[in-house]
């Protein structure tokens, strides 16, 4: 066959060594777990593990610079070090047995296989980011939470297809997206439990005839248990897709968020003023406070659904087992945990150096008709009035009263005699209190934002007294979920602590 190495070019064509810098820690990490296992059931020596672990050691104290890149690893020119290897895992393989000998580094890959190596890789990696992700999505919760806490009396307007709907609280928007994040936090904490399962010892594709303990590996990495079927453990990548769309969805949360506020920023609502170090100036008009951190957030939402998408197309496609096409999941989950992290941190910019405009904010509010549907319940309340008669009664003091340019609460009672005149309610056979002028009268005149807000009393509403309790609820989850975190985090350290001792004392 003649000279089996590749071609320079399709070696760096096939080559994974740039997207396996993010796990080389994990890698060896896996191998030292890996090699204590075979020690325990008694396939290597106590001299071939002490030198593998040692070799270990060194390359895992030395990794910044053994993996360092010289040259490309598409043009096949100059490449040297991990670059001129197929994978990170060759090229790991190659430095132990370099350091220890082929008579000892040559056994460390016995009873595994790249197959089950990589996965392992990629779950401890996604493990340490799904846990880096929830501390900075708890991060950004408590901020809007405590921001609520400064703006539990802003009143503006909340909208529905874009339209003035009810009178609201400032509090109330921030609480909303913090409870978004906080269901993103738990969709992440759900994925957790689905990737932290280890695959280590399925081999290539279906086991080993070699007397391996699984469970012992997956306990010195910190796992919660194994991924049973070898079949399952290589060929899955549904943890990373659950991963990565839990993250869009996170990222599409975000996206939301920022759209609000590129809206609100504007001359035209300026309900809301970025401040100068988290917007850009136009390079032509020095008027302008373009709000580019919000505008990119939209942007990276898309593209991580794109990412998400991509890997939902590689698996798809796939027969059962492994293929090499799996590899290209790896840079799209790195740039997935990018994009969420910089929204999150971007966000928290954004909102803590945003000046919110109560004074313009309140005013659009008292100017509307806000408490068109606090009529329509007045009356059901206090009336015995028919919603559906009481909405109609409602609709039409709105119709006439913007056809007179007033607000509702603003109508004199001759106002609303001739908009039941108008509407024909004042001949229609419908309860009294739905035609009286009088009773009508007293109760939008006694309406405003500030008593819907007042009255506002179901659970989870705009209220005043729902944001109170709102706000110290959420309060109470963060530290609730950030003690959970702690933990979570707490369990694979020690893992890592107590495998390295192991290590040393061989």
């Amino acid at each position: 066959m003649g000279d089996s190495r590749p071609d320079p070019r399709i070696l760096g064509y096939l080559s994974s060594a740039r997207e396996d810098a993010e796990i080389i820690r994990y890698d060896i990490l896996g191998s030292q777990a890996h090699v204590l296992m075979l020690l325990k059931t008694g396939l290597v020596s106590k001299t071939s593990a002490r030198r593998i672990l040692g070799a270990l050691s060194e390359i895992m104290r030395r990794r910044r610079s053994l993996f360092a890149r010289s040259g490309s690893t598409y043009d096949g020119k100059n490449a040297g070090g991990a670059a001129s290897a197929e994978d990170i895992h060759e090229f790991i393989e190659s430095l132990v047995v370099e350091r220890a000998g082929a008579a000892h580094g040559g056994r460390m890959h016995a009873a595994r296989s790249r197959n089950d190596q990589v996965a392992l890789d990629i779950r401890m990696k996604v493990r340490d980011n799904i846990n880096a992700m929830c501390g900075h999505i708890l991060d950004a919760a408590e901020s809007m939470i405590l921001f609520a806490s400064n703006h539990r009396r802003t009143v503006m307007p909340l909208y529905t297809h874009l339209q003035q709907a009810q009178a609201g609280l400032f509090s109330h928007w921030l609480l909303a997206h913090a409870d978004a994040l906080l269901r993103d936090y738990e969709r992440l904490s759900g994925a957790y439990t689905r990737v932290n399962k280890s695959p280590l010892g399925a081999g290539p594709v279906g086991g080993t005839s070699l007397p391996i303990d699984r469970a012992y590996t997956a306990e010195l990495l910190g796992f919660d248990g194994i991924l049973e079927n070898s079949l399952d453990a290589t060929g899955t990548r549904d943890f990373a897709a659950e991963y990565a769309a839990a993250v869009s969805i996170m990222m599409s949360n975000l996206s939301r968020l920022a759209e609000d506020v590129v809206v609100w920023s504007t001359s035209e609502f300026s309900f809301v003023e970025l401040e100068d170090d988290i917007s850009s100036p136009s390079s032509a008009m020095p008027q302008k406070k373009n709000p580019d951190v919000l505008e990119i957030t939209r942007a990276r939402a898309a593209e991580a659904a794109g990412y998400t998408g991509a890997i939902l197309g590689i698996v798809g496609g796939l027969a059962s087992g492994y293929g090499r096409d799996l590899q290209r999941t790896k840079p799209l989950l790195w740039m997935v945990s990018d994009a969420g992290v910089s929204a999150l941190l971007a966000v928290q910019s954004v909102l803590g150096g945003m000046r919110v405009n109560k004074v313009r904010m309140r005013r659009v509010a008292e100017a509307s008709d806000l408490v068109a549907l606090d009529v329509a319940e007045r009356l059901v309340l206090e009336c015995d009035v028919p919603f559906r008669t009481a909405h109609g009664t409602a609709a039409l003091l709105v119709q006439h009263a913007r056809a007179i340019r007033k607000s509702v609460r603003k109508m004199t009672m001759g106002d609303i005699r001739g908009a039941l005149r108008k509407g024909g309610a004042a001949d229609a056979k419908q309860p009294p209190a739905a035609s009286d002028p009088k009773i009508l009268h007293a109760i939008t005149s006694s309406l405003g934002p500030v008593s819907s807000l007042r009255n506002r009393v179901s659970r989870g509403s705009s209220g005043y007294a729902e944001q109170r309790r709102m706000i110290s609820a959420r309060k109470r989850t963060v530290t609730r979920l950030r003690n959970a975190l702690e933990e979570r985090k707490k369990g694979v350290d020690e893992a890592f602590a107590s495998l390295k001792k192991q290590a040393k004392r061989v």
